[in-house]
């Protein structure tokens, strides 16, 4: 089912400037978006010295702390989607810039071969992917990092993630958000990450709240969670090094360590990068950054 060797496709690239503007053509806000002028061009890495290493070994067996935690969940989501909504349009845009630039300078994504990533959606208010998507898909063919991004399967939280070559192998979905169509214009079936010959080296993650010790709240749907700990089980089998789980954050979407509620299968992520810098929280991370 996998470890195996998938066919290529080329595809012809398109301009950069296309692709940043189809890539936001979906799910915009009415704000538009403003330069970046705040914040400083260079990569800063944040310092943690007593950063404790999240292990998600809650016990799941009482069903009162089961509902007191998704209790919490769901308070603090209604709070961040509130916050989130509140943002400064002029700040969200500086924020969005300055966490871009910072994925786009860093060693861990210059080195990355292969990758995923979300394709952001300004109508969830995630953190904006375009210019990333749009760089690594403006390089010719034979430079191009191969790029992966999610499909939703069905409401059961299964997702996939599927290999693109171009924006125009994005198609709005039903709830107006981009993702890879199943086909290419050739009529083959898109390479599945999970079916790829060769591991990919970094997941770049959206979500809704971050702390520093690696803990990430989701939507609630369980789509990356689910995905993350069946690639982890790939690259474990395949015996691949594990990917470096990197989540994208507005600064105030970064709260306090004990806020977020954690259960067994949600998966902590190996850094975050907010518009301060890169911010490590792993070993991983800390060899990598």
């Amino acid at each position: 089912m996998f470890c195996h060797y998938a066919a290529r496709a080329g595809r012809q690239m398109v301009s950069s400037a296309k692709q940043v503007v189809m890539l936001t053509r979906a799910c915009t806000l009415a704000s538009s978006p403003t330069p970046f002028s705040s914040h400083p061009t260079n990569v800063r890495l944040v310092p943690e010295p007593n950063r404790s290493f999240v292990t998600m070994t809650t016990n799941n067996d009482d069903p009162h702390e089961v509902d007191a935690m998704f209790q919490r969940k769901h308070s603090l989501r209604s709070k961040l989607r509130k916050d989130l909504k509140n943002m400064d349009p002029i700040r969200r845009s500086e924020e969005d810039n300055a966490i871009q630039s910072i994925v786009l300078e860093a060693p861990w994504f210059k080195a990355s071969k292969s990758l995923c990533a979300y394709v952001s959606c300004a109508a969830l208010r995630e953190v904006d992917t375009s210019r990333i998507v749009s760089q690594v898909l403006s390089k010719p063919t034979e430079e191009q990092k191969k790029l992966y991004v999610p499909r939703v399967e069905d409401r059961n939280s299964n997702m996939r993630m599927l290999r693109i070559s171009s924006v125009d192998d994005l198609v709005i979905n039903s709830m107006n958000i981009l993702e890879p169509s199943l086909v290419d214009c050739d009529g083959k079936q898109r390479e599945d990450v999970m079916e790829a010959s060769n591991p990919v080296d970094l997941f770049i993650l959206p979500g809704l709240a971050f702390d520093r010790s690696g803990r990430r709240l989701g939507r609630g749907g369980g789509y990356y969670d689910l995905f993350l700990n069946k690639y982890q089980e790939l690259a474990k089998q395949c015996k691949w090094k594990q990917p470096l789980l990197v989540a994208l954050s507005y600064s105030l979407q970064i709260v306090d360590e004990g806020a977020i509620a954690v259960t067994s299968n949600d998966v902590p992520v190996d850094a975050l990068v907010s518009p301060a810098g890169f911010i490590p929280m792993s070993p991983a991370a800390l060899d990598r950054g």
